[in-house]
Order: C-alpha cells, then structure tokens, then sequence
C-alpha cells in the first residue's frame, strides 16, 4: 500500500466514528514490511519477513475516550470498530483532559519533506542480506582469539504512517531502517565471554561495511578474555559511550510528564533546578536528517520543535503530550507518541548532550584508578528516590590504562546526585538518535571482590 492510499482509509475510520456517534475522533494506519536474516557457521540460520498494516481509532464522547485497533480493512471492519470504540468510550471514566489539539494549535508539516528518512532504492534482496551478515560472521571469526560466533544477522525494514482527525489534521511519512550485527565469543566453557556491535542506519548506503561490524564485534570480545571481579570501594566510574545514553535516559524517564503527573519521580520538585553540570546542555531536535528519532509531527498532530529540556544544566521543563500538560496546566511540548493500540504519552525522540573537549583516553588518565563500564545487566532503579544499581562489566583502569577486563561486580549510586558530577568525553556518535558521549561519574560504590 503506497503512502498516498494511506490518507483515504484514515478518513474514513474517522467518518466512521463520527457515524456512530463519536464527537471527536483521530485514525492512525501503519503500513510497513520487513526482513530479518541470521546466520550461523556459515549457513542461514533464520529468515523471518513480515508484511501487513495495522489501523488504529480513538473517540472522544464528552469527556471520555477509547482507543481500538484491528489488521483488517474492510469497510464493515471500520465500522465494526467504530461502532465498538464509541460504546467503549461512553462507559469510560470521565478524563476532563482527553480531547483533540484544537485547529490552531496542528502542525503546518504535513509530511517527512527534508528529513531523508526513507531510501529511495528498492529493498534490498534477502540473498544479499545473506551475504552481508556471512561477510561480518567470517570476519569475526579471522580475528585471533575468537573461539565463535553466536551470532550475525542483517534486516530492514520501512514504514509508512498516516494520521488523520476530525479537527482537520491530516498528514503522513515514511521511513526505512536497515541494520547489521554481529556477536562474537572468546574462550570456552566457563571462561567464555562475549560483546557484540552493530550498526543501524535509515539509508543502507551509511551502513558501516560487513567487515568492519565483524571486526570489531571480535576485537570487542577478545579484548574481554579471563575478566574477573574488581575491587570493593568508592570508586570514579566512567560510562562508555555505546551505553551512556542510557544514564541519560533516566534522567528523561525522570522529566516525562507521564511520571510528574503520577508524582512518581525523583526530579519532580527539580523544575527551574540544576539537574546537570553549568556547561551542559541536553536539547531535542526532532527534525535532524537521516535520524531514527526524527519526526515532522507528533501523534497528536502538532508541530515538533527543537527545544532544550536542560539549558547551562539547569531543567527547563517536562516532556508532554496534550493530555498530560493539561492536567499539570501547561502547554504540550510536541512530544506525543502513540501505537494503533493505545491513546498518545509522551516521548522523547532525538536528543544530544553537549560533547567535551576530552577523549575517553583523557578521561582514563585523569581519573588514574577506577572502573570503564562497557556492559550493564539488571537493574534496581528506585524511579521516585533516585536510588541506582545495576551489574556491570567492562575494565578495570589502573595509572590511566586499562588493566584488565571486569565482570560480576555491582555499581551503585543516586541518579540526581551522580548526573550533577558527569563530565563528557568527546566522542559520541552524530548519527545517532541519541548522542551522549562517554560519561564520567564520580565516586560511585563499586562491589566486587
């Protein structure tokens, strides 16, 4: 189904639901296809294609609503499913904050111009995805050290989008994903250990090559051969850039509106307070090119604009969709994000922390003793008082070296505390959605050995 025949099958859900009775309703329509090939010991190991389109309907009845979805596109579906969407909303509680962006607040972007999210090529052959993830599995298994591959894979996929409602919003983008893999081993029984790298691009042609994903998948494994427990005590920690964005995350988990509104969320009294270093700023930008995160509107209709949640480290404001600035009495950010099987939330899309002006090998040589994590596993994460542990692994830093590989230890701390002392190195990756370079935290509890 081309992106165009989208638009018709959304309105007419939307007619729909105003036939049976709704007051107010929004269809989003998902079409997409993709491919995923894996393969082991030099063989195909897995093939998996899927193919198919999911509708979604909410309704607004006063000042309830229900959400409804289904696969099938029949016209006596449609109705069906708006006939069902309206009784389930006149049974629902009473939300005074569920409704519609009023037409003056809708996004003028319509559609994904500029962003160069969808490659414009044919997809690609399933023979060649074969052929990509068997170059990376044969790469990694020429690196000296390597005793196997678990595993290596290639796949795409591409989506088109539709959203329309009865307050005149109507607009719809495409885009395409293409990603290759590969996790590699190194010892045997007990002994071993793995890691892995990968990269995942909108456009194949940005794809790091076969060879180079192999190659540092096993480099990455080797380089974890006989790793043991570090040592007990406080300890500075530094967070490496493939899993920094993580401890970024919470602090955005924290600042979502979702969690304000249920007060669930230990920086809930931090609005206007500094949550980051002076020099640091963590902005969105939802319209960056060739970006998985990018957006040209949100799940609501409205427009999606550059802003900076943390500005010289001080928190600027909450991630909202219409619903959730309502009940806190404040305008949405443009953040909303939704399946065809739910109501909008909000959700952050790409975002960027300021970089520093050291490597991560400055970093090491500044801290002199402590713990480069690669790895995290598990988690205890106390979301209303902030309170982090989590198992990790990675490498033990001795004189501003690594010394040896880690595992099996705990690192603990207090996320407000912990994200007002990081320092950033300066080698985050552009291309990503979310680019957090590796992160220095200060005198964290370490428990090892």
């Amino acid at each position: 189904m081309t992106e165009t025949s989208l638009a018709p099958l959304a309105h007419a859900m939307i007619e729909a639901a105003q036939r049976a009775g709704a007051e107010a309703a929004d269809a989003l329509v998902v079409d997409g296809t993709s491919l995923s090939i894996g393969v082991l010991k030099g063989a195909l190991e897995q093939a998996e294609r899927a193919e198919g389109i999911e509708i979604g309907l909410r309704v607004t009845v006063g000042p309830r609503q229900a959400t409804v979805s289904a696969s099938d596109t029949r016209p006596e579906t449609l109705a069906e499913m708006a006939e069902r969407a309206v009784a389930m909303a006149r049974l629902a509680p009473e939300d005074a904050t569920v409704g519609l962006a009023d037409a003056d607040q809708l996004s003028e972007r319509r559609d994904g111009a500029g962003l160069d999210m969808l490659d414009p090529n044919d997809d690609p052959d399933p023979a060649a995805l074969e052929q990509a993830a068997l170059r990376a599995e044969a790469a990694a298994l020429a690196v000296s050290g390597v005793s196997q591959v678990q595993s290596a894979s290639a796949g795409y996929s591409r989506h088109r989008i539709h959203l329309a409602a009865t307050n005149g919003f109507s607009g719809g983008y495409a885009r395409s994903d293409f990603g290759l893999s590969c996790v590699a081993i190194t010892g045997k029984g007990l002994s071993m250990e793995r890691d892995y790298f990968g990269d995942g691009r909108n456009h194949a042609a940005d794809l790091l090559s076969p060879e180079e994903i192999g190659r540092r998948a096993a480099e990455r494994a080797v380089a974890r051969a006989n790793a043991r427990q570090p040592k007990t005590g406080a300890y500075p920690v530094i967070y490496d850039e493939r899993i920094s964005s993580g401890l970024i995350g919470h602090l955005l988990a924290a600042t979502n509106g979702s969690a304000i509104v249920r007060g669930a969320s230990w920086a809930r009294d931090l609005l206007g307070q500094q949550v980051l270093p002076t020099d640091l700023d963590l902005v969105e930008d939802p319209h960056r090119p060739r970006t998985s995160g990018s957006r040209p509107f949100d799940a609501e209709g409205l427009p999606t604009t550059r802003r900076a949640i943390v500005e010289n480290g001080v928190l600027t404001g909450w991630t909202l969709d219409l619903a959730t600035g309502r009940k806190l009495g404040l305008p949405s950010t443009g953040n909303a994000a939704r399946g065809t099987g739910g109501p909008p939330s909000p959700s952050v899309g790409n975002i960027a922390l300021t970089q520093g002006d050291q490597s991560l090998q400055d970093l090491m040589a500044e801290i002199g003793t402590g713990l480069l994590v690669t790895s995290l596993i598990g988690s205890s994460i106390n979301a209303t008082t902030g309170d982090y542990s989590r198992g990790a692994s990675g490498f033990w830093i001795e004189g501003g070296e690594i010394a040896y590989p880690v595992n099996e230890c705990t690192i603990a701390g207090n996320l407000r505390d912990m994200l007002l002392s990081i320092r950033p190195a300066n080698d985050a990756r552009t291309h990503l959605s979310r680019v957090v370079p590796s992160l220095l935290v200060e005198g964290m509890t370490l428990a090892g050995a």
